[in-house]
């Protein structure tokens, strides 16, 4: 086994809140272990223009509060392709880089089970992404954010609603997994959720919007954008359903990737962080760095990228049960 002296760390795929600090502690863990640490930018597209550089302590002074990544991400196309790969391991020989830390999501982890395959890099992967959606952790960095960016702005949505009488359709981001609408939408007091795991049972929905209607002044509906029809169809069929009612859709989009990142996720971010240098040390490799039952644990990517399709019914249940 190869010794680990240089490693790199690049963010992938989607931002989300807390990827600073999971930065951060990559490269701090990494010093503290006696490591060179190397930042890539722009995720695999900047191992593949060799836009990678030194970092130290102070390269990540004052940024674990922040919002984004500052080491920038973006999709890559060239990474697809062997070409693009053999230029990018080419790039990191070149530099004594033994080994990688990414961050991201499932793109990013089937990108790095490719590369170790065909060049032998140790990889070690972070969850970074708000939709929460990674086999092998109990929470992905970004999600706590997220849904408490979704609970802050449907709050005051419920604020003006009330004042006029009105009814919300709010789209959510989520467009495989539906756990962001379904915390939120617990969180929120939501009449009803739509997510994309689940039939929508309109006839459901509406008899409990006709029971309810006398009773209450303001009604939110939440809706994942991977929902089959999305909040545009399901407030137009609300409003066909019952003419009498103010309804209004708001599409919250990309606020939910903004902001600080709570302290739930910062906590994350610097547990899986050290975590991810130790494993790398220890000669783990191909594996995602993930939380579970409170424990780091380690799951290989081809089991971490599995799309979790099943949703806590209880979850659910307790939606229909607090919407009376």
């Amino acid at each position: 086994m190869k010794t680990i002296k240089n490693i790199a760390v690049l963010t992938s795929g989607g931002d989300a809140p807390g990827m600073n600090a999971a930065i951060r502690a990559v490269v701090r863990a990494g010093i503290y272990n006696g490591l060179h640490v190397f930042g890539v930018r722009r995720g695999y597209d900047g191992l593949v223009q060799g836009d990678i550089f030194a970092m130290d302590a102070k390269s990540v002074a004052n940024i674990i509060q922040r919002g984004g990544t500052v080491l920038k991400t973006a999709r890559s196309d060239e990474f697809r392709t062997y070409e693009g790969r053999k230029q990018a391991f080419e790039n990191i020989t070149r530099l004594h880089i033994d080994a990688l830390v990414v961050i991201g999501g499932d793109g990013t982890f089937t990108g790095a089970s490719k590369f170790i395959e065909e060049f032998d890099i140790p990889i070690i992967g972070i969850p970074g992404t708000i939709d929460n959606d990674l086999a092998g952790t109990d929470f992905t960095i970004g999600y706590d954010t997220a849904i408490n960016t979704v609970v802050d702005a449907v709050d005051k949505i419920r604020d003006t609603a009330e004042s006029h009488d009105r009814l919300f359709v709010v789209e959510v981001m989520g467009r495989d997994s539906g756990l962001i609408a379904l915390r939120s939408g617990i969180s929120t007091g939501a009449e009803a959720v739509l997510i994309p795991e689940l039939q929508v049972d309109y006839d459901a929905i509406m008899k409990r919007l006709d029971k309810t209607r006398k009773n209450k002044s303001s009604r939110i509906i939440i809706v994942a954008e991977g929902d089959k029809e999305g909040g545009l169809v399901v407030a137009e069929r609300i409003q066909e359903n019952f003419p009498h009612y103010d309804v209004r859709l708001s599409i919250l989009g990309h606020i939910q990737r903004g902001g600080k990142p709570t302290c739930m996720d910062r906590v994350l971010a610097s547990r899986l962080g050290v975590a991810s240098v130790e494993a790398l040390i220890e000669g783990r490799r191909g594996e995602m760095a993930g939380l579970i039952c409170g424990q780091v644990q380690f799951t290989p990517f081809s089991k971490a990228i599995k799309h979790i399709d099943k949703i806590n019914e209880n979850l659910t249940r307790i939606v229909e049960i607090l919407s009376l």
